[in-house]
């Protein structure tokens, strides 16, 4: 058995090749798997000085591309994690696709747009921004592609959707998710007078799975209702079955927070609740 000061697990040393652009400052608003971010745009830069304005020689004629790169804000890891689709209980990491690794490398498959010098400009990301690039391969599908192929603990998950003798692609289908009308117009209200979209984020998040999670910060409420906290806006819906709807908007902040803050983040939400007073929702809410 090894042990870690066998000198052949010496540490390695990796010099990113570039960084990734996205639209996801950070983990909250960052889709878990690229399926949830389809049509999200990005960019890979690349570094000067490096010889990469040949090593992108070619790229052009591929339609996706694994990208490795870097977990670059993660702090330590967990040997068993909790991920969305097994039914809360904890697996083993090596054994998901958890971003808490004893490495923190992540492996992800994007639809490449255009290649422009040092810049390749990519589609359906699912990564932070400004993530450090490790390396680009092509997907090569007769290589990569494996149907059928095992899938550990999600085979029970594929064999309860089974249909017809055919495997969803997603052992696990997503949820619908709608917003009421309250709750779309809070949302439209956010978006039109600050600039603050929740409703593509928010429904990628719900579309997961909607059960109480510590990782994406849903909780179960007293009346039978759950509350997703997704950055500074507590966000409250119902299930049923596998349709979800979104009731309300609220803020996170506290009433004193709320009168004595001259951040000007909290002066939106001041704004909000002066807009859509708490507790205010239709009762049919």
């Amino acid at each position: 058995m090894l042990s870690p000061d066998d000198p052949r697990l010496q540490p390695l040393t990796l010099t990113p090749i570039g960084i990734l652009r996205t639209p996801f400052p950070d983990r909250v608003s960052t889709p878990r798997q690229p399926h949830a971010s389809e049509g999200a745009e990005g960019r890979i830069e690349l570094a000067s000085g490096l010889g990469l304005e040949h090593a992108v020689s070619d790229l052009e004629g591929w339609e996706y591309l694994w990208v490795i790169f870097c977990f670059h804000l993660n702090k330590g890891w967990r040997p068993k994690v909790l991920p969305p689709r097994s039914a809360g209980k904890r697996r083993g990491v090596l054994a998901t696709r958890s971003p808490h690794r004893p490495n923190p490398i992540g492996l992800s498959l994007v639809r490449l747009v255009s290649v422009e010098g040092l810049v390749i400009h990519v589609r359906d990301v699912d990564m932070i921004d400004e993530s450090p690039v490790l390396d680009i391969k092509p997907y090569i599908p007769y290589a990569e592609a494996r149907p059928g192929a095992r899938t550990g603990w999600l085979e029970p998950l594929a064999a309860e959707n089974e249909s017809a003798g055919e495997v969803p692609a997603d052992p696990e289908p997503g949820f619908s998710v709608t917003w009421s009308p309250y709750a779309a117009e809070q949302a439209a209200y956010l978006a039109n007078e600050h600039g603050i979209d929740l409703v593509a984020p928010v429904t990628r998040t719900l579309r997961l799975g909607p059960q109480p999670h510590p990782y994406r910060r849903i909780r179960a409420l007293p009346d039978g209702t759950l509350r997703l906290a997704h950055k500074d806006f507590r966000i409250q819906f119902r299930v049923e079955r596998r349709d979800v709807t979104v009731l309300s908007i609220g803020t996170g902040y506290r009433e004193r927070d709320l009168a004595l803050s001259d951040d000007p983040a909290v002066a939106i939400h001041r704004a909000f609740n002066t807009r859509f007073p708490p507790g205010g929702e239709p009762a049919a809410c």
